[in-house]
């Protein structure tokens, strides 16, 4: 005669458990925060830089564009 398998009893999962792992996300969210706040600000300089050097070169390049024109122009 066969006899039944046994049931495997396992624990319900406790309410603070459940509290323990959501405290742990929320501290690796946060630390992938501070890591992505510091990489945005220094690609933020980067590009501020940038940004102004493309600015400083369009306005020599109108002015130069300027003195061409009037150079030539009459």
């Amino acid at each position: 005669m066969s006899t039944p398998r046994r049931r495997i009893v396992r624990p319900a999962p406790q309410a603070d458990a459940t509290v323990q792992q959501r405290q742990r996300r929320a501290q690796r969210l946060r630390g992938r925060l501070v890591e992505d706040r510091t990489a945005l600000a220094r690609w933020m300089s980067r590009l501020k830089r940038a940004f102004h050097a493309v600015e400083r070169l369009q306005q020599r390049v109108a002015r130069l564009d300027r003195q061409l024109s009037s150079l030539e122009g009459p």
